[in-house]
């Protein structure tokens, strides 16, 4: 992770300034343009194979989910601008968001049924400030999928193994189920998931 700017600025000018295309992407983390290397190798994998077994899902439920290519989620405060590496969102919720017609930018947690990060050596990023933002805006479910075990102790345990967080969302306050290796993935969201914590890091591999 590379600070690309040094002054802080508001999220419009931070979206102005967005390239049209480039190598990196880009996020706005309280205030400052930071520079994310495209995810590569199992990272890529991981977060590729994520999206497709949720998306079978969404078939499965027969909702009105989708999950788009590329968007911008905008924080409660206006300081931060995430790019996830798969979100979910509720297509009819999209009619209130004023932004997403004209640059793909969410600013309404209820538009989102789910934010999946991947975890790369930015953990702390995952683990604490963009858990944060997403509680704040009222997202209902975000995973942390910590296929090495990065993360601190105080989130994946001592000794530290590679681990999928399922946070939801209770009375506006995130609680937390871990899942490793062998363990069957609850997403109170997606119920009929069938996955295993091995099969999903083992992605790729």
């Amino acid at each position: 992770m590379v600070q690309a700017l040094e002054a802080p600025i508001p999220f419009d000018e931070f979206i102005e300034w967005l390239p049209e295309s480039s190598e990196n992407r880009y996020e706005l983390h309280r205030g400052r343009i930071v520079e994310m290397a495209k995810p590569r190798g199992q990272h890529s994998d991981v977060a590729g194979f994520t999206t497709l077994k949720t998306g079978i899902a969404i078939e499965q439920i027969g909702l009105p989910y989708f999950i788009p290519r590329e968007c911008i989620v905008r924080s409660l405060d206006g300081k931060s601008g995430y790019e996830p590496d798969v979100i979910v969102l509720s297509r009819p919720e999209l009619v209130d968001e004023p932004r997403w017609e004209s640059g793909s930018i969410l600013t309404l947690g209820k538009s989102i049924k789910l934010i999946v990060e991947v975890v790369s050596t930015n953990w702390q990023d995952d683990y604490l400030h963009k858990l944060a933002d997403y509680e704040a805006l009222g997202i209902q479910e975000y995973w942390i999928v910590d296929y090495v075990g990065l993360g601190g102790r105080q989130f994946i345990g001592n000794p530290k193994r590679p681990t999928f967080s399922v946070y939801t969302l209770i009375d506006g306050e995130y609680e937390v189920q871990r899942f490793r290796e062998e363990d069957r993935l609850f997403s109170p969201t997606f119920p009929e998931l069938n996955l295993t914590v091995d099969q999903v890091f083992a992605a790729g591999q």
